[in-house]
């Protein structure tokens, strides 16, 4: 293994293909703690890059015209009620007409949805619907073109504070402090493949606290444990399995510092989002991971959670609502058991892979 930071550098940026990096590696402190330049969000915006545009790709096909799960007569510019706008306290994410596009590309035409506090949600639909650029603009990474995000309330950017050229990125616009720690699980698990299993994990922890050396280490057995993979911590991600890839970037969501308040002493809680946790994976694998994401709801301390899939297994183990994305807009939502036996003509051309239906690829 090359020694030089310039080597450390292409190897980290090359982990996280084909997303542009999120971060600088810059020097080498052997193998143990080493600093990461700090991204800021504009670039962090960046990330959409190759996936944005997979992620936009364009579906043919319309709608046409359909009952949501309330019994609303819906089109494609229409949007179905869901979860109850402005429920009051129990809502923690909240998406307000949010529109985003990349170029010319629209991907969110006006979407609309709640999630509630302790709520496993899994948000599905065709490819190119904006599921992971919702995930996206939660975490910061960038900012809606029209609409607006509230997290527990509170809007994550402060209106009137756009910069001048109207873009609307993430890292020009005044962020409102919100106590709720979001971890992101990345499509691909996006581990930095010149640091350890250890370093990856706790990532967050060498960065952002004034934890020791040793405190450190023990908050990313314990993750590593939660997840099944002890004694793993000084192999490199090129060393593991998919599978295996896939449980260390899990463990790496949920480690944190353990304290539970945020510096002005409020309480913190967890929400994690998982990209396509499962995506890439053999059946056996993917029970794995689905069972993860259940015990560690449970006994991980993440309360509340979105998962982002296409897989049926996913859907059916990891996830207890559903709201369904098409054409940037949410035309369905409910529970596992009107998922199953709703006969919602997406729904039931999506359940059943047929091509037959509102849903249409070139």
């Amino acid at each position: 293994m090359a020694s030089t930071p310039g080597a450390c550098l292409r190897r980290t940026c090359s982990s996280v293909a084909p997303r542009s990096c999120g971060a600088a590696l810059e020097g080498f402190q052997g193998r143990s703690r080493r600093r990461v330049q700090r991204t800021s969000p504009a670039q962090l915006g960046a990330w959409g890059g190759r996936g944005e545009r997979e992620e936009g790709a364009a579906v043919d096909g319309p709608l046409g015209r359909s009952r949501g799960a309330e019994g609303l007569e819906t089109t494609p510019n229409d949007e179905v009620n869901v979860g109850g706008v402005g429920d009051g306290d129990d809502v923690v994410i909240e998406f307000r007409d949010v529109w985003k596009s990349f170029g010319t590309k629209a991907v969110l035409r006006g979407a609309s949805f709640t999630i509630k506090r302790g709520e496993a949600i899994g948000i599905i639909g065709p490819s190119g619907t904006g599921k992971s650029t919702a995930l996206r603009l939660i975490s910061g990474l960038i900012s809606p073109d029209k609409g607006d995000i509230l997290v527990d309330g509170r809007s994550i950017l402060e209106k009137g504070r756009r910069s001048s050229n109207g873009n609307g990125s993430a890292g020009e616009q005044q962020k409102t402090r919100i106590n709720l720690q979001l971890g992101l699980v990345f499509q691909n698990g996006a581990l930095f493949d010149s640091l350890t299993v250890a370093e990856n994990v706790g990532f967050r922890l060498y960065e952002h606290s004034s934890l020791k050396e040793s405190e450190i280490r023990e908050r990313v057995e314990d993750s590593l444990a939660k997840v099944g993979l002890q004694g793993i911590e000084d192999r490199y991600p090129s060393e593991l399995s998919g599978g295996m890839r896939k449980r260390v970037a899990l463990a790496r969501a949920i480690t944190s510092d353990g304290s539970g308040v945020s510096s002005d002493g409020d309480e913190v809680e967890e929400l994690i989002m998982y990209d396509e946790p499962t995506a890439g994976l053999d059946p056996v694998a993917s029970t794995v991971v689905e069972d993860l994401i259940r015990s560690l709801k449970h006994k991980g301390g993440v309360r509340t959670y979105i998962v982002v899939t296409h897989q049926a297994s996913t859907i059916a183990r990891s996830v207890d609502r559903i709201i369904f994305l098409h054409e940037g807009k949410v035309v369905w939502h409910g529970d596992q058991q009107e998922f199953k036996t709703t006969e919602e003509a997406i729904v039931r051309q999506f359940r059943s892979g047929s091509l037959s239906g509102p849903i249409s690829y070139v």
